[in-house]
């Protein structure tokens, strides 16, 4: 089955590349400067042996890792706390809908004014979009937790920090685990999109820049390309590692493995 519907996805793509190829080809003018799809793979294929993008491409992916293991750490503990206290989130509640809203592109170019340093304004920027899925997960999966199942160990004398370490946070794990992998998704949008903004010495934004400046569109692309590439799969090794650790959740759930 699973073979079955990559080799469908599959068809898909490459359904979409000969009806873009077609397009281009014949009904777009002469001098127009949009590429073919066969062109932008060919230069994707190219990059492989650029140094300067694959140096971009560490980067970017530094970035990405800090300010997604930074925003783990702190968002983490927070909902916990949130999620074990009522009061502490009643009372932070507000202040979390209010910023929670606030698009995190829009952030970049305060933090370019209070953040000298390049690469820290990136991470801190990462780190302000990530934070949010992974504590309103981890808040949303401590609130899921079966209240007998606490009541239970409660009742065998055991405290509140035991209570934690054995219910609450197995329970909310599969949950905290679903936020990190969106975390990860937007922490990769997050990592390009403040190069497009703030440029840099490297990354896929800043050659994205570069390219785009010399009227490459098909290196623009091409590069483009290769970030979706990375983000898909940054999203199935999040799955695969996901379904590992929790397979017992998706199959409760009614997810197919």
């Amino acid at each position: 089955m699973i073979a079955a519907r990559l080799l469908r996805g599959a068809l898909g793509v490459a359904g979409l590349l000969v009806v873009g190829e077609l397009v281009v080809r014949f009904a777009f003018p002469a001098d127009a400067m949009f590429p073919a799809p066969s062109t932008v793979l060919w230069e994707a294929l190219k990059l492989f042996a650029d140094a300067e993008f694959l140096g971009g491409v560490l980067v970017t992916m530094g970035n990405w890792l800090v300010g997604l293991i930074v925003a783990v750490v702190v968002a983490v503990p927070f909902g916990v706390l949130l999620g074990a206290i009522p009061a502490v989130e009643r009372a932070v509640r507000p202040l979390l809908e209010f910023l929670r809203p606030i698009p995190s592109v829009a952030i970049i170019p305060l933090a370019i004014l209070l953040i000298p340093d390049d690469s820290t304004m990136k991470v801190a920027v990462i780190l302000y979009a990530c934070m949010w899925p992974v504590l309103i997960n981890t808040l949303y999966g401590m609130q899921d937790v079966d209240p007998l199942a606490k009541d239970s160990l409660r009742s065998f004398g055991f405290g509140q920090l035991a209570v934690l370490r054995r219910v609450s946070l197995p329970s909310a794990a599969p949950f905290i685990a679903a936020g990190v992998r969106i975390a990860a998704g937007i922490a990769l949008i997050l990592a390009v999109s403040a190069e497009l903004v703030a440029g840099g010495t490297g990354g896929i934004g800043v050659y994205v820049i570069k390219a785009s400046s010399g009227n490459r569109s098909d290196l623009v692309l091409a590069a483009t390309l290769w970030a979706g590439v990375l983000g898909l799969l940054v999203n199935l090794a999040m799955v695969s590692l996901e379904r590992r650790m929790f397979g017992w959740h998706t199959s409760k759930a009614g997810v197919a493995p």
